[in-house]
Formats: C-alpha cells, structure tokens, sequence
C-alpha cells in the first residue's frame, strides 16, 4: 500500500462509520415516533382533518335548505312567565292547556273550539332548495354538555386494555387502539348504511315532529344544530327546523322554544366529547309547571321515546328550567343514568353514534300503542310511575278480602275554581256507604313523592276536572276515577284527557256531569238565560270567554242523591 493511501483508507472508514451511526440515530427517533403515535394517539392523529372544521370555525347558523308546506294553528294568549313553565305562575291546579292551542293557565284551553287538523304540519323534505324558515318548521333541539359515556381507564385489568388511553377532555370515553378504531370504523359505517335513504326527520305526526339518525352524529349546542356525517359518495342533502316540543300547531308555545338544526353534511366541527349511548334531546318551556303539562307534554313522551333504552340513554334539555328538573328527578333517573346536559350552557361538540331530537307523543295523556316504540301503553307507563316511585300497591284491595280495612276513597280538593261548595255532604254521605275518606289536594308545591304514595293507598279517586286528576298515573291497577265535569258542554273535553288515558291504564273510570241546579252559575245568570239552554253556542265566543265562564267562575255543589249512584258502582267495581 501507497503511504498516502494509508490515511484515505482510514477517514473512509470513519465517515463510513459517522453516516452509520447517524442512520441508527434516524431510525431509532423514527421507531420511537411511530410508537408514540399508535400508543399515546394525539389529538393531531385522534382528530385527523379529514374533511372536519375545527370548532372555532364552524357554522353559527345554517340556511334553512327545504321548502316547508306546514299550517300552523291559532296562537293564544298567554302570559309568558306561565309558557316557561314558572312555578310562581302556573301551578298544578291550573287546568291543562289544549292540544294545538296556546294559553292561559287553564287545561281546556283552545281544545273546546276545535280539534288539531290531523293532516297538519307535514313536511316532506327537499334537496338544494331553498326554505323560508316556515313557522312550523320551527320545532327545535338542544344539547349541552356533562353526560359522556363510560370509560376504562383503569390500571392493569386485562392485556387487551394496556394500550388505551384516555383523554382528559373526554370525560370517561375510552380511547381504543388501532385495531378497535378500524372496528369502530366498521360499526360506524354499518350505522350509517341502516339510516340508509330514510329521512332524518318525520313530520307526518300531528302533534309532534321527531328527528333520528344512526351514524355519526355531531350535536353542538353553540351552533344550535345536530349534524349527521354523511359518508362519501352520499348524495343525501338535507336540512330540518324543529322545537322539541310537543304542541305541533301551537304558534304561540313554540315560539318560546329554541329552535334546533338538522342537518346532513360531510363538514362538521371536530368532536370534544364523545358518548356511547344514544342521546334524546327535549325541552321543558312550553306549559311545563302545571301538572297535567308536566306530563302530557314531556313525562309520557320522555317515557315512550326513552324507555327502551333501559337507562342508558343520554338527556339534553333545551330551555332548561331546573326546578323542573329537581322536581321530577326521580323520574328522569329512573329513565337515565346520566346526568341531563343543559343545552344552553354547553360548548362541545358531542358526538353520538344514535340521537334522537323530539319526543314521541299523540293525543293528550295517552300513547298510541299501534305507533309508539315496543308498542308502549299508558298501562305500561303506570306501571313505570308505581316502579319509579316505589310505591307498593299493584292492584287494588278486594272488598271483603280484609273485613276490618275500609274502601279508601280520596277526593281531590280545590282552591279558586271548580271548588265542591258541599264537600262535608260528600264527605258524609261517601262514609255512610262504607269509605274511608281521604281529603287532599295537588298543587305546585306538592311533594310528588308524599302524594304518589297517598294516591297509591285509595281504591277510589274522585274529583273536579282539573290538573289534579294526572294523579291517576299513581293509582293501583282496577281502582276507579270518577270525574266531574262542569257545566258548560265541557263531556268530550274531559273523557279525552282523563277518561280515555284512565282507561288505558287499566283503571276503572266514571264520569258525572253536573245539572244546571249544581253549577254556581245560577246564581250569576237567570233560569232561562241561554247558557243554560245551549252553553254549546257560547263556544263560538273563543276560548276566553270559555274560560273565564265555564271554569274560573263556575263551583260545583253536587247533589249527593243523583251522584249516590256513581260510587255504589265504584263500591261493585271492588267486588271479585
């Protein structure tokens, strides 16, 4: 060898072996950043763009797309502190409002006039076009934020739950590894494959308007919208208004209800908050705070919607009103696991894999079976009310099964309208045919559960048409509720908020309408004045004049030898 080869040869092999060195330094940084990616899956892996905005940059509002062809129904007047549902305003005394109608804090409102245009409020939805944001359309939705779904972040439990990590923006979701994200994958695309064609929302019902998809659905309180992912190749182009708010038709209920976006779409905010069960979306303004609202307009749709789900089910509220919330809080437990996300107060962005916006409901107090989900009954919703309160009596007591044990018999007192003016009669009379008497009354303040249970106890419930009556959801299967209705052409009024509903519960049910000799009235209009030869015609007058007529200025004194005759029958109903 040359001697000045000899060095060559020598920084040859020492840059050789710097490049080599080098190369293992490369290799070694690129092995330990693969496995921080599929390991520790950061929120620039995790929230890939793929076609997603952040959420900074989504939409505040999205144009209505769809022409809408929906007649709305008269509007009422009514106080606004009563429609959002104040406690202070509208007690469970307050009768019911109508279906279809707007007002008051009667529960006859609007309904004596006219009945809900069973064809009204269909929407059949278009693609590409414009809408002009048609009243009816303005059925809405809402979502907030704290109930997220369960997760496994525990340490050590089983080789397979080593790899998962949970974030700790996402409140108990669990964060799988790759091979799970491609099943979930899957499992999402299968979702969306059962949506398939079918609309995301259904305007057919009269009463009420409900939106839902299974896929990947994003609901973000800020933008007021719930946006399903549409896959690629989706031709899909819609978009729904909707209030989640059972009154379909009542102009003036719904225009207090926050109106919500449905929309399909393949750009949506990036998920914050991710959930495992569906969720249901509603809202609590309209006329909750009176009793007979409380539940036809949320407690027996919330049941017939939610109930299949066995709990695990996710509640958003629109127009929360918390009070309501603590009231019925054994209820909504009983449906849901979770706690309720406020829709108003939230700022993620949720991602559910099923949502539904809107409740389930048909006419007023009652489940249609042949349409509700699992063929759900007002006998099934009983049933849930006795379960959910824990009460103890199924069915009522045989009479003669326990000789020293009376027949109980509760009657609903009032205060202000509709009053008995001859209640100690009543009470005497009633005793002398072998009941137990119980005297009460159900108002705003009532502790639900006290009253529940009190309810539960009686074989027999009696009272003026009124709010109180919903007390029959807690009444033991058999026992019989008597109604008394006022004068005033008010029959078919009150069969179909309380007599078809007590039937369906497998309750036993009487109705007595006064005479003219035991309504007040007489003592406010002569004899022979028309509203007593035809109060029918009086009805042409508006709900106004109903009301302030019929039902705030009208007392009942029953005339206990005609009226006998309705609890003997109740006595023969306790019979084997």
């Amino acid at each position: 060898m040359k001697a000045g080869e000899r060095p060559k040869l020598v920084r040859g092999v020492r840059q050789e072996s710097r490049r080599f060195r080098l190369l293992v330094i490369v290799v070694g940084f690129f092995l330990v950043s693969l496995t921080f990616v599929f390991v520790s899956k950061p929120d620039a892996i995790l929230f890939s763009l793929n076609g997603k905005l952040p959420v900074e940059q989504a939409p505040t509002s999205i144009l209505i797309q769809q022409k809408v062809n929906e007649p709305s129904g008269e509007s009422r007047k009514t106080s606004t502190d009563a429609l959002r549902g104040d406690p202070k305003v509208v007690d469970d005394e307050a009768d019911a409002k109508p279906k279809g109608t707007g007002g008051g804090s009667e529960e006859e409102e609007g309904r004596v006039l006219s009945e809900p245009d069973p064809t009204s409020g269909m929407m059949e939805p278009t693609h590409n076009k414009d809408g002009n944001g048609h009243k009816s359309h303005q059925e809405t939705l809402g979502g907030g934020g704290d109930g997220e779904s369960k997760g496994n972040d525990e340490e050590g439990e089983h080789a397979e739950q080593k790899h998962k990590v949970t974030l700790p923006t996402v409140s108990n979701y669990t964060i799988h590894d790759a091979a799970e994200d491609t099943e979930n994958a899957k499992q999402e695309g299968m979702n969306n494959v059962q949506q398939g064609s079918k609309p995301l929302c259904d305007f057919s019902n009269f009463r009420a308007n409900v939106c839902e998809m299974r896929g990947d659905v994003r609901i973000h309180p800020t933008a007021t919208s719930v946006l399903f992912m549409e896959p690629e190749g989706s031709q899909r182009d819609e978009v729904w208004k909707i209030k989640p708010y059972p009154r379909k038709g009542d102009e003036f209920c719904l225009s207090h209800i926050t109106e919500v976006t449905v929309k399909s779409s393949k750009v949506a905010p990036e998920c914050t908050k991710y959930h495992d069960v569906p969720a249901v979306i509603f809202s609590l303004t309209g006329y909750t705070g009176n009793l007979f609202h409380d539940f036809t307009d949320v407690l027996v749709p919330l049941f017939t919607t939610a109930s299949e789900f066995n709990g695990e089910v996710q509640f958003l509220i629109t127009d929360m009103a918390l009070w309501w919330t603590i009231k019925y809080q054994t209820v909504l437990q009983k449906l849901s696991k979770y706690p309720v996300i406020d829709f108003s107060k939230d700022d993620q962005v949720h991602c559910f894999k099923h949502a539904i916006v809107g409740l389930h409901a048909y006419m007023e107090f009652t489940i249609d079976s042949t349409k509700a989900p699992h063929n759900y009954s007002m006998a099934d919703f009983n049933r849930f009310m006795r379960g959910a309160y824990s009460l103890g009596r199924d069915s009522v007591t045989v009479l003669g099964e326990y000789p020293k044990i009376k027949p109980r018999l509760l009657i609903i007192k009032r205060h202000r309208t509709r009053m008995f003016l001859n209640l100690d009669e009543i009470i005497s009379m009633a005793e002398k045919l072998g009941f137990e008497v119980v005297i009460d009354e159900a108002n705003v303040s009532s502790d639900i559960s006290r009253f529940a249970r009190l309810v539960n106890s009686v074989d027999v419930m009696m009272g003026v048409h009124g709010a109180g009556l919903t007390n029959c959801v807690f009444l033991p299967q058999h026992a019989t509720l008597i109604q008394i209705v006022p004068w005033g052409g008010l029959d078919w009024i009150s069969r179909t908020d309380f007599g078809n509903p007590a039937e369906l519960m497998g309750l036993r049910y009487k109705q007595y309408s006064i005479g003219v000799d035991e309504s007040s009235l007489t003592d406010q209009y002569p004899r022979d004045h028309e509203i007593f030869k035809n109060p029918i015609s009086f009805h042409q007058r508006g709900f106004d004049f109903i009301r302030q007529t019929f039902m705030d200025k009208q007392n009942v004194k029953l005339d206990c030898k005609r009226f006998r005759p309705i609890l003997l029958e109740a006595l023969d109903n306790l019979n084997p």
